[in-house]
């Protein structure tokens, strides 16, 4: 994909932006599909799609930016230091800045979930 600016709108497929292997279990296991983000140059926030394959994970850890997430497809917990939460298709999930956070695949299928994150967290 070539690099844009923000003065135009534009559509972009999961598959004609950017993507990282962020998998922590093994190869393919988390994918990240950088939507809107450092490659276009938002002013505010950067868009990603994660697709964690059945049993995955991301990794678990924190940071000091918050997580606005919606649930496109499957179902799966959000592990915290104080448990885990259930979610599935068609939720939101917020994860407050310096929260220990995981997303994990609970789900017979792929889970598919859309993270949205300030400019200074994309990285």
């Amino acid at each position: 994909m070539a690099v844009r600016t923000t003065e135009k709108p534009f559509v972009v497929a999961p598959d004609d932006a950017p993507t990282l292997d962020v998998s922590p279990q093994g190869v393919g296991t988390v994918i990240k599909h950088d939507l809107v983000a450092s490659q276009v140059s938002p002013p505010n926030f950067a868009m990603r799609l994660f697709d964690v394959a059945p049993a995955g994970a991301t990794p678990y850890h924190q940071h000091p930016w918050e997580h606005e997430v919606y649930i496109v497809e499957g179902a799966g917990e959000l592990k915290t230091a104080t448990g885990a939460e259930p979610f599935a298709a068609g939720e939101a999930v917020y994860v407050p800045p310096d929260a220990m956070h995981q997303f994990r695949n609970t789900g017979e299928g792929r889970l598919k979930f859309i993270c949205v994150i300030p400019n200074s967290g994309d990285c």
